[in-house]
C-alpha cells in the first residue's frame, strides 16, 4: 500500500500505482510461491520463499539489510534532514509517539493508519529522537501500538471533536516537560484527521481478518474504506473483512473472473482466537 495526496493506492514490483477508489470492486487470486520482494530496490539474491503470515514479506538477509539502512531501527545518526515529533492518535486511549522526516508530511501517520495526529516539534534528527524518547518514559506513551489493536478500534471510533480533545490533552501535558532538546523547535498545537481520507464514516462492524493469501486463493469485496496497510472489504456474503496488504508483498496477482465469488483464502473471525477463529472456505 502507498499513499498520496492522501489517497490510498497498490504499488507493483517496477513502481506502477493502481490507485484506489472507495465503492470500487476488488478481487484477485494469489498465484505461484510468495517470494521475497529484495531490500533497497534491489532483488533478492537467495529468491527465498517467504511464509504467507509473514507481514514483513522479506527473507531475514533482506530484512537485516533494510534495517541496516533504517531511522526507525536507530541505525542512522547523522541524517541531515529536519525531523518531526509527532502524536498519533488510533483510538480512545491509543495514542503513540513518533518521529517523521519533515520532507514526507503526514505520509508516515497515514501509512501507520493514525486517524488523528498532531505535531509537536521540528529540528535534527537526534534532537527528535531525544524529545521522543522523554515523552516515551515521562509521559508512559509508546512508539509501537499493534495493528490488531488498530484495526479492532477502527469501526467504532468517537467523534473528531473528541479525537482532537484526547491529542490536545497529551501535548499539553508534553510541552509542559523539562527536558525537552534545546535544538528542537516547539510548534503550536493543531490536530489534524484522517477519517475522511480513511473512508472511515459508516464503516460497518469488522466480521474478520485475512490472515494469509494461498496459491490460488481468492480475495473480492468492494473496498469501504482503507487505513494504514490495511483494507477494508465488504464480501459477497455482506461481511466487512480486513485485508493487510502487507501479506500481498511477494505473491503474483492476477484478476479473478467476473461475478461477485466468495473469498477463499482463510478469514479469522473478529473477537475469537487463532485455534478456533476461521470461517469455514
Amino acid at each position: 500500500m502507498r499513499w498520496a495526496g492522501g489517497v490510498p493506492g497498490l504499488r507493483w514490483e517496477g513502481g506502477r500505482v493502481s490507485v484506489l477508489a472507495y465503492g470500487q470492486w476488488i478481487s484477485f487470486r494469489a498465484v505461484g510461491r510468495r517470494l521475497c520482494p529484495g531490500a533497497r530496490g534491489n532483488p533478492c539474491p537467495l529468491e527465498a520463499t517467504v511464509p504467507p503470515r509473514a507481514t514483513g514479506a522479506q527473507c531475514p538477509e533482506c530484512a537485516r539489510l533494510d534495517r541496516a539502512h533504517s531511522v526507525a531501527a536507530d541505525t542512522i545518526a547523522d541524517d541531515p534532514r529536519t525531523y518531526r515529533v509527532y502524536l498519533a492518535w488510533f483510538g480512545p486511549g491509543m495514542t503513540k509517539v513518533g518521529i517523521t522526516a519533515e520532507e514526507r508530511g503526514d505520509a508516515r501517520l497515514l501509512e501507520q493508519g493514525a486517524v488523528a495526529f498532531g505535531w509537536l516539534g521540528r529540528g535534527p534528527l537526534m534532537a527528535a529522537r531525544r524529545t521522543e524518547e522523554l515523552l516515551r518514559h515521562a509521559l508512559k506513551v509508546p512508539d509501537r501500538i499493534p495493528y490488531a489493536r488498530k484495526r479492532a478500534v477502527r469501526h467504532e471510533l468517537p467523534a473528531p471533536d473528541v479525537r482532537r480533545r484526547e491529542i490536545e490533552e497529551l501535548y499539553g501535558r508534553a510541552t509542559g516537560l523539562a527536558g525537552w532538546a534545546e535544538t528542537l523547535q516547539r510548534l503550536d498545537f493543531q490536530a489534524y484527521d484522517h477519517g475522511e481520507a480513511f473512508g472511515l464514516a459508516g464503516l460497518p462492524a469488522l466480521s474478520g481478518t485475512v490472515t494469509e493469501l494461498r496459491e490460488d486463493g481468492l480475495v473480492a469485496g468492494r473496498l469501504l474504506a482503507a487505513a494504514g496497510p490495511d483494507l477494508h472489504l465488504l464480501d459477497s456474503e455482506g461481511r466487512c473483512l480486513a485485508l493487510d496488504t502487507r501479506l500481498m508483498r511477494g505473491w503474483g496477482l492476477v484478476a479473478a473472473e467476473a461475478g461477485r465469488p466468495s473469498v477463499t483464502v482463510p478469514v479469522r473471525k473478529a473477537n475469537t482466537d487463532v485455534q478456533d477463529g476461521l470461517f469455514p472456505t
